[in-house]
């Protein structure tokens, strides 16, 4: 029995985490109010998680392993029912990021959490993203440049950058159109992802353009 407990535990230690790092920041939350917060001592907190760093890094791989899980699982079946669709590639990347941003459950809070990751520009937390989860825009930026073959690696990356921002945005819900009264959040959902991958799927197919312009002086 002291095995679930211990889970629920560390379950409640990341759900107050989240919430607080969402409303307050990273450097703004104090691991005595993530302690009040959840109901637990600070002992459960060095004891499940070590530092308020790896607290942090836990609260992002909780919903991002998830999510990269049903990203991938999606690629791969693009890839084996529809090879060379830009698509359905597109749509892999974009639709698991979607419905997890809208799950009222486990999406709202993370979605801010995420903004103030780029808000704060927390170095740590970047490095951690980036060694856990670069290689999954790297299998994306290797599925699209199957795609569009006609773009250099440096031109497929910016434009995979630019696509990770729109997605951000759109997750927020930050955007001029707002959900319509009387349609469901799945259908405005839906909606968002065919407008953004066909805006997406756009700026991939448009042609190379060589050598970018020289700077300023």
């Amino acid at each position: 029995m002291g095995k679930p407990a211990s889970f629920s535990t560390k379950d409640r230690i990341l759900g107050a985490a989240e919430e607080l790092f969402a409303q307050y920041g990273f450097a703004g939350t104090s691991l005595r109010q993530v302690t009040s917060h959840a109901d637990v001592n600070i002992a459960a907190v060095n004891y499940h998680f070590g530092s308020k760093e790896n607290l942090v890094n836990e609260v992002f791989r909780r919903r991002m392993d998830e999510m990269t899980a049903a990203r991938l699982d999606q690629l791969e079946q693009a890839r084996a029912t529809h090879p060379g669709d830009l698509r359905a590639v597109l749509a892999a990347f974009v639709e698991p990021a979607l419905a997890m941003a809208q799950d009222r459950q486990s999406g709202g809070a993370f979605v801010r959490v995420i903004a103030r990751a780029y808000a704060e520009k927390n170095d740590n937390l970047r490095k951690f993203l980036s060694d856990h989860y670069g290689h999954v825009l790297r299998e994306f930026g290797k599925a699209i440049g199957i795609c569009v073959p006609g773009l250099s690696k440096e031109e497929l990356y910016w434009r995979l950058d630019f696509l990770a921002g729109s997605l951000t945005y759109a997750m927020a819900d930050f955007g001029l159109i707002k959900r319509p009264h009387g349609i469901s959040e799945a259908a405005h959902r839906s909606k968002a992802a065919y407008e953004l991958i066909h805006f997406a799927e756009a700026g991939f197919r448009a042609s190379a353009h060589g050598a970018a312009p020289p700077s300023s002086p």
